[in-house]
């Protein structure tokens, strides 16, 4: 079993996590305090890669990100970025597939938020980036560590998506789900059994962290 998958499917939840953050927090807000009437559209769209099927989204980004496309050949003229069969391709992938673990979470809790904390807030003279920041962020820790494990976690079982735009390139695309897929192809079932009980124990311990940090899946027993 080799190890560069594993390591390369952590780089890549990391990374991608780190985007997803910057983008889900000024999505989410709006969301959560819209009331423009396209709201439901942005809300379906974001949602969409949960009920779509992972090679569908896969499809659509590789045939835009060709480089016979005219998306891909801009790309690559202009900026030297090449986005299928690289590694940036399966960040910005996992980043459009992963977005409603980390959106829903963080508008949900803002949503929650009782709005005299906002209307305080531009009393006392904050802006709307240093009420964020400042005031909403900090009242919703749980929901933003759940979004992100939830992120980070999904990226890491991620398959068809960056198989459709990453391909198996080792040391390069190669992430540890498709590696598992390699090994059962050649009938190696050890190591893929191997990458399959870490992956498998990792994101058990992830996901028991939201848990008991936020405490509200444990309570019961604790009563």
């Amino acid at each position: 079993m080799e190890w560069g998958p594993l390591i390369l499917t952590f780089k890549l939840a990391f990374v991608a996590t780190l985007f997803l953050l910057i983008v889900s927090i000024p999505l989410a807000y709006w969301l959560a305090y819209s009331k423009t009437k396209i709201k439901p559209v942005i809300e379906t769209l974001v949602s969409m890669p949960l009920v779509l099927p992972p090679t569908v989204i896969g499809f659509y980004l590789l045939v835009a990100f060709s480089p016979s496309s005219t998306l891909g050949e801009w790309l690559d003229q202009w900026f030297r970025l090449q986005l299928v069969f690289s590694f940036e391709g399966l960040v910005f992938a996992s980043v459009i597939y992963s977005l409603p673990f980390m959106v829903h979470p963080i508008q949900s809790g803002l949503s929650n938020l009782s709005p005299s904390l906002k209307e305080a807030s531009y009393v006392l003279g904050k802006s709307r980036t240093q009420t964020l920041f400042k005031i909403l962020l900090p009242n919703i820790k749980s929901s933003l560590l759940t979004g992100i494990v939830l992120a980070f976690a999904h990226t890491i079982g991620e398959f068809g998506v960056v198989l459709m735009i990453g391909g198996n390139i080792p040391d390069k695309t190669r992430v540890a789900s498709i590696a598992i897929y390699d090994q059962v192809e050649s009938l190696n079932y050890g190591a893929a059994n191997t990458y399959s009980i870490i992956l498998f124990a990792l994101t058990f311990l992830i996901l028991l962290m939201v848990y008991l940090v936020n405490g509200k899946q444990l309570k019961p027993f604790w009563k």
